[in-house]
């Protein structure tokens, strides 16, 4: 249940690929790596339920950094690489780090930022950094005296607001203790030795960084990407002959949109589990997937402060298309406005009650937001369970377009437009109108620039009527070369809606 005993069992199996160079790392080497981080911990002074903050581009030393805080009772705070200087320096003081580490790709950011400790640069040098490989060398490669339970402390993407630190109580447990997480792996996707994993996305998001540690607990071996291609991820695949990965749906839409010939041309038949989750994956889309890959795809619907858990795997789905699953952790509840549990087939905010403990760090209003008395914790999605308790998504509440009285939820939209061969992304949400509120707008990020003026904004409205009731549809499109969408999948839709309500 932790990479030391994998280091005793099979010190020389590799624990760790990048892709993109080949380097690796053996469990006998992850273990030493992650003993040197922690004695360094020890070094300057930090102790149990202190913080650590990494702001680390993919890279060999990731997840040894955070097995190293995970067996220091550390609570470790992955930020995202896309962070402006003002947010990062927010999420440095609201989370009370006392040591920074960061990539010297991230240098013109991370040199400008301050913490009341040591600042280390990973894999090259930032004017100010202590040098990370020359402080790890310098310590001892054995187990510190005080082992205990160290966790993550990660922040919300800021998709609607500010970033939020969700933070769950520290175990009082050995450090090789069975998390909740790991026990559902297990379970659901199969995680043992044999695994190879192989992780296209960013280390600092909830998933990958927790899905990836949870490989080294089974004693598998994981394959990191530094950054998405959808040809490149087919062929290390292939080279690698990967039996488990996760993905996000822009991911699936990227590789269906690879010509033909490109897509045949890789040996996928290692693939055993594939897993999707991060945002609502259009139907067509995983039909095309399932008939692509085969019964491999498995989806799961939870969030980073794993209040609640559903999960689907594709024979189930094949049967209740679009649903997410039926919960494994917390009893689903849906509710009205008025706080009355709704019935089977009636949409409303999705509670889970009973589900896993969280707070917003340094922020019991919003805590107390979410969280509701009798009936548990809500990630502010909108859907509905059908009469064998399955979950179906709607949308988030916060992106509801209220037109001329009419609830219309983006999602159906974007789910129709994706699937349009000159488009190669889109969002939908609502936009000022004086008449009837809001109204539909769609921006679209076509695949050929060349496409983009008025025949293909009135061909994408017609698309798009083709299949929904108009009042669900566009009024109109605009264009973007890029949209700006996280990498880890999820659309910065706010910034697009704040940017149109500055027009009016």
């Amino acid at each position: 249940m932790h990479p030391y005993v994998f280091a005793d069992k099979t010190p020389d199996k590799t624990a760790i690929v990048i892709a993109e160079t080949g380097e690796t790392l053996t469990y006998r080497a992850l273990e030493a790596l992650s003993n040197r981080v922690a004695q360094l911990i020890r070094a300057h002074g930090l102790k149990r339920g202190d913080v650590i903050a990494l702001m680390m581009e993919n890279c060999l030393e990731f997840i040894p950094i955070c097995w190293g805080a995970q067996r220091s009772g550390i609570v470790f705070t992955a930020m995202s690489t896309k962070l402006t200087l003002d947010e990062a320096q927010y999420i440095l003081a609201d989370s009370a780090a006392k040591m920074l580490l960061a990539s010297p790709g991230l240098a013109d950011i991370a040199a400008q930022l301050a913490v009341p400790g040591p600042r280390f640069s990973v894999g090259g040098a930032i004017p100010g950094f202590e040098d990370f490989g020359a402080a790890v060398a310098a310590m001892p490669d054995t187990r510190i005296a005080d082992e205990s339970q160290g966790r993550d402390m990660l922040y919300s993407s800021g998709t609607t607001g500010r970033p939020k630190g969700v933070i769950g109580p520290l175990s009082e447990g050995p450090i090789d203790e069975e998390s909740p997480l790991f026990v559902l792996t297990k379970m659901i996707y199969r995680f043992d030795e044999n695994m190879i994993y192989l992780s296209p996305a960013p280390l600092y998001h909830a998933a990958p960084l927790r899905y990836s540690m949870s490989v080294h607990r089974a004693g598998g071996t994981l394959v990191v990407m530094k950054k998405f291609d959808p040809e490149r991820y087919l062929a290390l695949v292939e080279q690698y002959r990967v039996t488990h990965t996760q993905l996000v749906p822009t991911m699936f839409v990227r590789m269906l949109k690879l010509p033909d010939e490109t897509r045949a041309r890789y040996d996928l038949s290692s693939l055993r589990i594939a897993i999707h989750a991060a945002a609502p994956c259009p139907v067509e889309v995983k039909r095309r997937m399932i008939d692509w890959w085969g019964e491999t795809i498995y989806e799961y619907y939870a969030s980073t402060e794993s209040a609640g858990f559903c999960a689907v795997g594709p024979q189930e789905w094949l049967k209740k298309p679009g649903t997410v699953g039926r919960s494994l952790l917390g009893e689903i509840r849906i509710l009205d406005e008025d706080d009355n549990v709704l019935p089977p087939g009636r949409e409303g905010r999705i509670y889970f009650a009973g589900g896993g403990e969280f707070a917003y760090h340094n922020d019991p209003e919003k805590t107390k937001s979410v969280q509701h008395k009798e009936h548990g914790a809500t990630f502010g999605d909108i859907g509905y369970l059908d009469e064998d308790g399955y979950l179906f998504l709607t949308d988030r509440a916060a992106y509801m377009i209220i037109t001329g009285g009419v609830n219309v939820y983006p999602q159906e939209a974007e789910n129709v437009l994706v699937m349009h061969p000159k488009v190669s992304d889109v969002a939908v949400f609502g936009v000022p109108h004086e008449e009837m509120g809001e109204e539909v707008k769609a921006v679209v990020q076509p695949r050929d620039w060349a496409d983009a003026g008025p025949d293909l904004e009135a061909e994408l409205i017609a698309f798009t009527r083709a299949h929904l009731s108009h009042v669900k549809c566009p009024r109109s499109v605009d264009f973007e070369a890029e949209l700006p969408r996280h990498d880890t999948g999820k659309l910065y839709k706010r910034l697009l809606k704040d940017r149109y309500a500055r027009k009016q």
